[in-house]
């Protein structure tokens, strides 16, 4: 058996403001060469498929697009999960037509959910898919109270609709989560308040290999078996290091997988330019496409005139600028920080002390991410 993993295609995503849909279906259309030459027996999406519960027009007909050329084209099975970007209920819209032609979607939870059994010339593997979905969700559906974090509900979950007995067949269980040991990104959304979203790896016992959606660095975690894909893209300047690709998994006989990690090559590259002014307004940079999206980071301790305006000039996709001189003057700290790469609590924090003279109390922080993740929850669930 033969798959493709990936996941965290986040489409529809905007990065400071810059619409990604193209850039997205730039490295899709690799996708697609890949899964026609190596003729996978599926292809896997574990979740986030796009950027928010309501996706813009041009995200859907990309991914309409995508699918398309994947099942409608080459004839390969596609199994995609919601994950907690995604609106459970518009992702799974019209699942059950789509089943049939081998793209199986599964965005809500299903106490009767059956897995999905694909053939190779050894027998049989079952794919197990279940989507992001809050705690309180599957105590719900399995009315077990005792549900209070996501490694407890996802063990619940997997006796109800797991194998029975796991060793006697070969089986790969899909799932967006926080799996313990992974490394995060600042472009990742938190899954809930706390320490209650992390799942433990003992979670996956006894599966032969766990697709895993979340985060956003391709990871092993523990060992071969749970392996995080990472995302399609990079989607902030805390990614720019990162080695973008997707997972060519080759299971044999008894259940071992080999995993091959192919590159994924972007049409504008995410990258941070470091430097003073008139150093970086020469171009003179060791990676000379000057169409990358681009951080500055601008070593000049003085005023400058219009920074950006200048450095446009050289990098047309420039989208922020760093100077650690006001950082180190000690007035500027908030302002200097990037908004859009903090969490909401951070932000309310800041927004709290600035106010009043005084930090937030341990129990007020706790308070403000209870909120925080209620709010998102319910924008998660919400339909318009």
């Amino acid at each position: 058996m033969r798959f493709i993993h990936t996941a965290d295609w986040h489409l529809g995503c905007l990065f400071y403001g810059k619409h990604l849909t193209d850039d997205q279906g730039y490295v899709l259309d690799q996708l697609i060469r890949l899964t026609k030459d190596i003729k996978p027996d599926a292809v896997i999406v574990a979740g986030d498929v796009y950027d928010r519960s309501i996706p813009p027009p041009e995200a859907v007909s990309l991914l309409d697009e995508t699918m398309y050329r994947l099942v409608g084209e080459l004839h390969v099975p596609v199994i995609l999960i919601a994950g907690n970007h995604d609106s459970p209920e518009r992702t799974e819209y019209g699942s059950r037509l789509l089943a049939s032609n081998h793209l199986h979607i599964l965005g809500t939870l299903s106490e009767n959910q059956q897995p999905i059994r694909l053939n190779d010339e050894y027998g049989t593997v079952n794919f197990y898919a279940v989507p992001y979905a809050d705690p309180p969700l599957f105590r719900e559906h399995l009315s077990d109270p005792s549900l209070t974090d996501h490694d407890t509900a996802l063990r619940a979950w997997i006796k109800q609709v797991g194998p029975s007995k796991p060793s006697s067949t070969r089986n790969v269980f899909i799932t967006h989560a926080f799996v313990m040991g992974g490394t995060s990104t600042d472009s990742e959304r938190p899954l809930s308040v706390g320490g209650t979203s992390i799942v433990s790896p003992t979670c996956f016992d006894g599966f032969n290999y766990v697709a895993l959606g979340h985060l956003h660095r391709p990871q092993t975690i523990v060992n071969d078996r749970i392996q995080y894909s990472g995302s399609l893209m990079k989607y902030s300047f805390s990614e720019a290091e990162h080695v973008k690709s997707v997972s060519i998994v080759h299971m044999d006989a008894s259940g071992h997988c080999d995993i091959e990690r192919v590159p994924l090559s972007p049409r504008r590259d995410v990258r941070i330019v470091k430097g003073y002014m008139q150093e970086l307004l020469k171009g003179n940079s060791p990676l000379n496409n000057h169409e990358d999206y681009v951080l500055a980071v601008l070593l000049d301790e003085g005023a400058l005139l219009d920074p950006m305006d200048q450095l446009r000039d050289i990098y047309p996709n420039i989208l922020a600028i760093e100077k650690p001189s006001l950082l180190r003057s000690g007035n500027l700290q908030i302002a200097h920080q990037d908004h859009r790469a903090r969490t909401e609590e951070s932000l309310f924090a800041d927004f709290f002390q600035a106010m009043t003279g005084d930090p937030l109390k341990p129990d007020e922080v706790t308070e403000v991410a209870a909120v925080v993740d209620e709010l998102h929850r319910k924008q998660r669930e919400e339909l318009v």
